[in-house]
Formats: structure tokens, sequence, C-alpha cells
């Protein structure tokens, strides 16, 4: 491993914070802010990227050379793992859900192309991945590795989603009111949580996740976990809250008026968005704006976790 290009890992450029202009948003009295997380890297930006920071770091100070790691065949996670670790220098190994199929899609022939060792387990095995004895198999199997969570989202992906709040907070210099992210595992929406309440600022923020899967109250449960406080304890917490009525469907679903928000708001703000996360996101910000569920004259970031290469796998026209 090349021992500068962790050195350069601080030195990725910090990601824009872009206001959003337009009539309606006037209208409605407030301000839109998007933290352009998209731009940091081509290959592994957005949220991957502020998972795999500690990570690849932690992993490097550890002596490892090989990140081993867990996704689906259209994983943003085994897209960027497998990006960074061409660029940082380690050797990467995805366990892929299901079999193998060709031609590989964008998505694995991308890591492939990286490098990435593919590897295919069904099903039952891959629900596994968790466990500790499948976990010391694949070890014993590829040898002495760096095991990355499905996601990248563990304690060190946290520190880096952290990262976002005091990232804001230099760029505008004013507070802001509520930050929204999407939340596929909840661990974006707890490191800004846990940002958040680290500070000593008196004015009040809310954090906001967006579920990209049907019945997401259950992440509710996972950020708790998270940022280790009991649920029952506290459980509606007036600094966060999951947003669970815009999922479309359910994970990687999509419909006609899904793609059509997307459309417009690519042609009006000349920002792409991926259909299974942010689009939804923002359709879901849109629709609260326009139900006034805003305060007048509250200011709102919504966060730009990436995952353009996923809108590949909805043969998506003029959206990748």
């Amino acid at each position: 491993m090349a021992e500068s290009s962790l050195i350069f890992a601080d030195n990725l450029p910090v990601s824009p914070l872009q206001q959003l202009h337009s009539p309606f948003l006037d209208s409605a009295d407030v301000q839109l802010f998007v933290k352009r997380d998209d731009l940091i890297h081509p290959q592994f930006g957005g949220n991957k990227w502020r998972k795999l920071k500690y990570n690849l770091q932690h992993a490097h100070h550890n002596g490892f050379n090989t990140l081993l790691t867990f996704g689906g065949a259209w994983s943003n996670h085994i897209y960027a793992t497998a990006a960074a670790g061409k660029h940082f220098g380690f050797k990467t190994i995805g366990i892929i859900r299901g079999e193998r199929h060709q031609p590989l899609n964008a998505t694995l022939s991308f890591a492939e192309s990286c490098g990435m060792q593919l590897h295919y387990v069904d099903r039952k095995q891959y629900r596994q991945k968790h466990e500790a004895s499948f976990q010391e198999k694949l070890i014993r199997q590829f040898g002495d590795a760096y095991i990355l969570p499905e996601g990248g989202s563990n304690s060190l992906a946290l520190k880096g989603c952290e990262e976002i709040i005091h990232e804001v907070n230099n760029q505008r210099q004013q507070p802001f009111d509520v930050i929204c992210c999407a939340s596929g595992t909840g661990a974006t929406l707890a490191g800004m949580v846990s940002a958040i309440r680290s500070e000593k600022s008196t004015h009040k923020k809310q954090a906001m996740g967006f579920s990209a899967l049907k019945g997401g109250d259950f992440l509710s449960t996972e950020v708790n976990k998270y940022l280790n406080t009991d649920i029952t304890e506290n459980p509606h917490p007036d600094d966060w809250k999951i947003e669970s009525r815009f999922h479309f469907g359910g994970y990687a679903k999509i419909n006609d008026d899904l793609i059509q928000f997307m459309h417009r708001f690519k042609s009006q703000y000349d920002i792409e968005l991926d259909a299974v996360y942010t689009a939804k996101m923002f359709y879901g910000i849109f629709e609260l704006i326009r139900s006034e569920s805003f305060k007048p004259g509250s200011v709102i970031i919504a966060v730009h976790s990436g995952g353009l290469q996923g809108n590949k796998g909805f043969n998506l026209q003029g959206l990748v």
C-alpha cells in the first residue's frame, strides 16, 4: 500500500454547500441548501466516503492491506469500497448476495475493474454476515482482512458522518434549523445527531432521516443503538426523527411520479438525484414544505449522499 495515499485522505475536497432558488421556495419562506457530498469524489463520494474514511485509516494503522465487505448486486457500498480500495492501495473482496450472472451489471463490472474479488453466496449464507463464525470462515478462505459491515455502518462510520455537521457550521457561519439525509441503516443520521448533541449552541436543531425502506420506523431502533441510548427512556426525541412516508413502495422501488420529480429537479436546479435514496428524500422535503411542516423562515440542509451509479439499474435516461 502506498504510504502517501492515505495521507491524502484528508485532502479530498470539502463538499460545497449550495443554496437552491425557486419561486416555490421563496413563497414558502424557507431556505434550502444542499450539502453536495456527491461531489467529494466521482466514484466514492457521498455518505459512503464518510463511512469509509476512518475505517480505511483504522485498517491502515493496524496493518491490514485487504478490505472484505458485503453487498447486493447494485450496492453503492460495494462500488465505493472497490473504488476507494484501488485509490488508497487496498486489495478488496466483495461478498455478493445471490448468483453470478453474465454479463456483470454496471456496478459489479466496475468493482471487478477496480480489482475487487467477487465471491457469491446464497441468501441463507448472506444472512450470516454478522456472525463471528461466518466471518472466521471467510478469513480462513481469503486470508487476513479488515471486515467492513454491509453498508459500511459502524462506530467509525459515525465519526465520519459527524463531520457533515462540522463542515456545514463552518460553511454557513449561521445556525440552521433542520438537516436531512436519506436513511438505509440509520448510521448517517446517527452521526449527525451525535455531532449536534456535542455542540454548545443554544440554537435548537433537528436531524431528519428519510427512510428509503418500507416500514422504516424500525430505523429509530437502529439510530438509538448507534447512539447508545435507550429508546424507552426517550421515545420521542426532539432533536431527530425518522420520516417513513416517502419510500415509494420500498427499497429500490420507484414509480413515474418519482422519475418525473427527478427530471424536474435536474431541469430546475441542475442536480442529479439517485432513485433509491436522494430522490425520495428531496421528494419528501418538498412535500413537507408544501404542507407547511416547516416554520416560516426555516433554514433546511439536505445532504446529497451520492449513489448516482445506482440509476443505471433502472435505465433512467438522462439521469446518469
